[in-house]
């Protein structure tokens, strides 16, 4: 059974830090992509930032450039979003999803696997 599980989130003070993770099981974690995006309450869905199974960053959101790194674990068939200088407007779900390719999308669609998300709340 593929599943993908994020955790981590939580509610924090503008300009903290939090790191997320990303689970995987079911599929061959080292050949899918994993890409991160956010929901906020009344907007659509925005990709953030991929890596590649090559270990290349992709940053897609150019308000997280700098601010958010990811990276990924092969072995422990993990992924992590470190996330730093958080502000309100970081305020959404977040999600993960794996996408069997060796390249990047910022589509939400264009994933094969996608996980349900975990909360993030920034407070000024």
């Amino acid at each position: 059974q593929v599943q993908l599980v994020e955790s981590g989130g939580g509610s924090v003070q503008s300009g903290d830090s939090l790191r997320l993770s990303c689970s995987a099981s079911g599929f061959t974690f080292e050949n899918y992509a994993i890409g991160w995006f956010r929901q906020a309450p009344g907007k659509e869905r925005e990709g953030l930032v991929c890596i590649t199974t090559s270990n290349k960053e992709i940053v897609y959101d150019a308000s997280v450039k700098g601010r958010f790194t990811l990276s990924r674990d092969n072995a422990k068939n993990m992924a992590s979003l470190q996330m730093s200088s958080l502000n309100s407007d970081d305020t959404a779900k977040y999600y993960c999803a794996a996408r069997h390719s060796l390249v990047c999308n910022s589509n939400w669609d264009a994933y094969d696997f996608r996980g349900q998300g975990t909360q993030v709340t920034v407070s000024s």
